[in-house]
């Protein structure tokens, strides 16, 4: 008795623009098979893994279920807007803490005003609330904190858009 295969992929190839991720794969899997996918960021895990969930069928070549298999696919990249480019996802991590540096900013700037001398001190009384709440959480170096982080965690170029990332890309923006 041969068993059936209970997923055939034939041909497989998938393009991102003119860019080749998967080519003509050819897999089957037995009943019960445990399988690992490995390779290099961008190399088409994550999307071979979507192509076989059904996620994915923007792709040439014959993917196979077999009767009755249903198949489960839990993404394991972020929703990130793919119209964003990586420094836009970035900046939404620290909108609060660039409010801060802003509300700082405008009482400077408000320093600068003709006001009586309880306006004056008012003023300074929030500056000073604004500063400690800068200070605690060391906001003065956030720019260079973020530049530290991105090259620690190798993301892509700032203005590199989401849509063309690699899946693990993806979850290192996130």
């Amino acid at each position: 008795m041969s068993a059936q295969y209970i997923m055939t992929i034939e041909h497989l190839t998938r393009l991102y623009d003119e860019k080749e991720v998967l080519s003509d794969i050819w897999l089957a899997f037995y009943p019960g098979a445990k399988i690992g996918v490995l390779g290099n960021n961008g190399s088409g895990k994550s999307t071979l893994l979507r192509i076989m969930a059904g996620e994915d069928k923007d792709f040439m070549g014959v993917v196979r279920p077999a009767k009755g298999i249903r198949i489960g696919y839990f993404p394991q990249e972020p929703r990130l807007d793919p119209e964003k480019t990586v420094g836009e996802c970035i900046e939404e991590a620290v909108v609060e803490s660039r409010r801060v540096l802003d509300r700082f900013n405008e009482l400077s700037m408000k320093l600068c005003e003709d006001l009586t001398p309880e306006q004056m001190e008012e003023v300074l009384d929030e500056q000073a609330k604004v500063q400690d709440q800068i200070d605690l959480q060391n906001l003065w170096e956030l720019d260079r904190t973020l530049e530290i982080a991105a090259d620690a965690m190798l993301l892509p170029a700032a203005d590199q858009k989401v849509a063309v990332l690699s899946g693990g890309e993806k979850r290192r923006v996130a």
